[in-house]
């Protein structure tokens, strides 16, 4: 917006970023569409075509180097397009400014450092930053609806009790844990956690995974790279399978957790069964298959 000062020069009025709205269950909150990615002259991606929908937990899963951490960075508007489109909000990711990006998807990243020695609280704190420009506080106004949302933050990750410490005190998983309250706090509709299992004992990937639900139940759209396929299986909705560059399967993982498949795209023999309480398929390696199958590409079992 352009005004005119008192003294008769005209200046810019940058454009205060308008905060996103709720979205309607299943609705596309992030999508890509043709995606390709080059990184190094090399094709990373390739064709890919996905869709985030709010209230659902994607989880993306795959062996190293599929490119899962591409793909969900290419989500965040964090890596650009060879070709192909991504569009957040319904619109082009590029149409938006980082303020209004900001404010429509967070995004954790594999690794959380800091070179200053800010407290937990600080850094949870940080998440509200997007808020500042738009006048208003997340789901309410002013410092006490910021300070509301960082506690329940820090209470939801389990973190509160060390708020006062610095954040470069921390071992591995509370540090993890601290950048997830900062992604929580930050109350933006696309979640985009890259690992966010990775440092984490059983009972915290469990309580990590239980937030994803909830947030889904909320209305958000969550995607989250994991290495675990029994967690992928037993808190995703949708379970995205990426080979090589591309999507193998996408689909519910009861579809998509099939041994033969599984069993090629890790080129490691597998068995799935059924919880015999839940039903949530469980992938278990094979462990004593023959070696000669192995060598022969012969990776999957039939499911029983």
């Amino acid at each position: 917006m352009t005004t005119t000062g008192s003294s008769g020069f005209r200046f810019l009025r940058r454009r205060r970023p308008a905060a996103p709205g709720r979205h309607p269950a299943g609705t596309a909150v992030a999508e890509a569409a043709g995606l390709h990615v080059r990184l190094g002259g090399r094709a990373v991606l390739a064709g890919i075509g996905l869709a985030a929908r709010a209230g659902e937990v994607l989880a993306l899963v795959g062996p190293n180097g599929a490119g899962k951490s591409t793909l969900l960075a290419a989500l965040a508007a964090d890596l650009p397009a060879a070709s192909g489109t991504v569009r957040i909000d319904g619109r082009p990711a590029g149409e938006w400014t980082a303020a209004e990006l900001a404010l429509r998807r967070a995004v954790l990243p594999q690794a959380a450092e800091l070179s200053f020695p800010f407290t937990v609280a600080e850094v949870v704190a940080m998440g509200r930053a997007p808020w500042a420009a738009t006048g208003a506080a997340g789901a309410g106004a002013g410092a006490g609806a910021d300070g509301a949302a960082v506690a329940r933050a820090m209470a939801a990750t389990e973190v509160s009790g060390f708020a006062a410490r610095p954040f470069t005190a921390l071992s591995g998983g509370e540090r993890a844990r601290v950048a997830l309250a900062r992604v929580l706090a930050q109350q933006a509709p696309l979640l985009l956690l890259d690992e966010p299992t990775a440092a984490l004992d059983l009972r915290h990937q469990e309580l990590v995974l239980r937030i994803c639900r909830e947030r889904a139940a909320a209305g958000d759209a969550v995607v989250a790279v994991l290495h675990d396929l029994g967690l992928a299986a037993a808190y995703a909705d949708r379970i995205a399978i990426l080979e090589g560059g591309r999507i193998a399967a996408d689909g519910p993982p009861a579809e998509v957790l099939r041994a033969d498949l599984i069993g090629r795209v890790y080129r490691q023999p597998v068995e799935v069964l059924p919880h015999p309480q839940s039903g949530i398929p469980l992938v278990l390696p094979v462990r004593d298959a023959d070696r000669s199958a192995v060598r022969d590409g012969h990776f999957g079992l039939t499911s029983a």
